[in-house]
């Protein structure tokens, strides 16, 4: 008896997290750009393309690589980013439905916005179903934890796999989770299917951590909804409230087999759930001032200044100078600041090292920062940026996989702060970003990180304490002071009482 034929999954990808706040557009050419075989090489890379092509591999099936775009998150996305990614990828998917396609799968953000579509993710999958012997083909799809998800993606979608830990330690093993899911619908010729809710609720993003109460109550809860209940998956997507669409926020969905009413119970008692338990959703921040005064009478080393404002894993500039002007201001040991500041590294191109230089550091992404900081500067060191992830589970992983690309950079010294100037964005994420510039992040008094949440797993063993601050920018955790206006309400907390 001859052996089936192998199962043909076409592969593709579009990844962008977009902070709508963000005054700046992300064009095309802030795209890195693979195609066809270009996937394929990403096997072991330990992204989630690298999950899915271990799986595939171990499954005998036959993955058929189209086009994958992502980007650093940033702001809104020019309509052109879209629009090219549906003219290479759909020929591709017309080709591989004309000689037979089993299932299509998919690596997306779930919160990539253009100003034609602000659910662009949604746009995606419904544009699909609209291609002749696509419409009911099964669509699998990894979503990142802080997807804004729609009833419309929910609704094109057969499946939609979201991670489930924050730091995303999981975006690898969330792609595994999915191949797995879809073996056996193919297996079983009957795809499950899937019932969304949203949540109405809002979250920060420093609140959508997993190791903090809330987020960890609602995974125990639904992981145990899970078992007793039969069903496939049960997802949560903690939403990122820097995006002002329609769907922004929680929500919640079950892919399941079982009966619909089964599964519309676990919706109602997960979002009951996170409603109870908004009131214990608060987390200590400080003044920067503040957290300088109680560094100094602790004196508990290394001690950790987190931005989540100019987070840049949720799309800032990662240059603002709040931080670097208090610390000039009231120096508290050897500190090291990390600024994407593409304009101070090339000027650093024409110097030596040792040389002296006055730079207009920082200041430059946005209206709501000071401006530049002008400060005479020692030229420590300079390169290519390059750098290999020293944990391979990093949330930066998720993004792109275990080898990182700062562009060119530059390390200079004013007294005892320490500035390592990046010509592309980078997440704090990893220790390996100041250890590839020949520092040891430990034997720093002070370190400052434009994150929120991400950068806990590398940084959180190394300090003995940490100061969430509060400072003006697009990624603030005030979500009273962002301008929503596509944002469906009523919403909790934005209209409570």
């Amino acid at each position: 008896m001859a052996a089936a034929p192998p199962k043909k999954i076409l592969l593709a990808a579009l990844f962008h997290e977009t902070n709508t706040f963000v005054e700046t557009k992300t064009s095309l050419k802030d795209f890195q750009v693979a195609r066809d075989k270009e996937l394929l090489a990403r096997l072991g890379d330990d992204s989630p393309i690298d999950g899915f092509l271990a799986t595939a591999n171990a499954f005998g099936w036959q993955v058929i690589p189209t086009v994958d775009f992502r980007a650093t998150p940033s702001g809104p996305v020019d309509q052109e980013v879209l629009e090219t990614f549906w003219t290479e990828f759909r020929p591709q998917l017309v080709e591989a439905l004309s000689h037979g396609l089993d299932a299509i799968y998919l690596i997306l953000h779930g919160a990539m916005s253009t100003a034609l579509h602000p659910d662009a993710e949604g746009e995606l999958l419904e544009r699909i179903r609209h291609v002749p012997a696509a419409e009911n083909i099964p669509v699998y799809a990894v979503l990142d934890l802080h997807a804004n998800v729609s009833d419309r993606m929910a609704k094109h979608a057969t499946v939609l796999i979201p991670y489930r830990e924050n730091p995303h330690t999981d975006a690898r093993e969330t792609a595994v989770r999915g191949a797995r899911l879809l073996r056996r619908a193919l297996a079983d010729n009957k795809p499950p299917r899937m019932y969304y809710r949203h949540s109405r609720i809002l979250l920060a993003p420093p609140h959508t951590g997993t190791s903090e109460p809330f987020m960890k109550s609602l995974e125990a809860l639904a992981r145990s909804l899970e078992v007793t209940g039969g069903h496939e998956e049960i997802a949560i997507a903690a939403g990122f409230a820097h995006a002002d669409t329609a769907d922004t926020g929680l929500s919640f969905w079950v892919v399941s087999h079982q009966a619909e009413a089964a599964c519309t119970d676990v919706l109602d008692m997960l979002v009951d759930e996170a409603h109870e338990l908004l009131p214990g959703l608060e987390q200590e921040t400080w003044s920067v001032q503040a957290a300088l005064d109680e560094i100094s009478k602790s004196r508990k080393f290394p001690a950790l200044l987190v931005e989540p404002s100019d987070n840049i894993g949720g799309g800032a500039a990662g240059d603002a100078t709040f931080l670097l002007r208090a610390l000039l201001e009231h120096p508290v040991g050897k500190t090291g600041v990390i600024l994407n500041d593409p304009e101070a590294v090339e000027t650093l191109q024409a110097h030596a090292l040792g040389d002296t230089v006055r730079l207009r550091l920082g200041g430059k992404g946005s209206s709501m920062d000071p401006g530049p900081v002008e400060l005479e500067v020692t030229l420590v060191s300079r390169s290519d940026g390059h750098f290999d992830l020293e944990d391979k589970q990093s949330h930066l992983a998720s993004m792109g996989g275990s080898k990182i690309a700062m562009g060119p950079c530059a390390v200079v010294r004013h007294g005892e702060l320490i500035l390592l100037l990046t010509s592309k964005k980078t997440p704090p994420f990893d220790l390996g970003q100041w250890r590839s510039q020949g520092f040891d992040p430990g034997a720093f008094d002070v370190l400052t990180v434009k994150a929120a949440v991400a950068h806990r797993r590398a940084y959180d063993p190394i300090t003995a304490s940490s100061f969430l601050v509060n400072t003006p920018g697009s990624c603030s955790s005030d979500l009273f002071s962002l301008p929503y206006k596509n944002l469906k309400r009523p919403i909790t907390p934005l209209d409570q009482g």
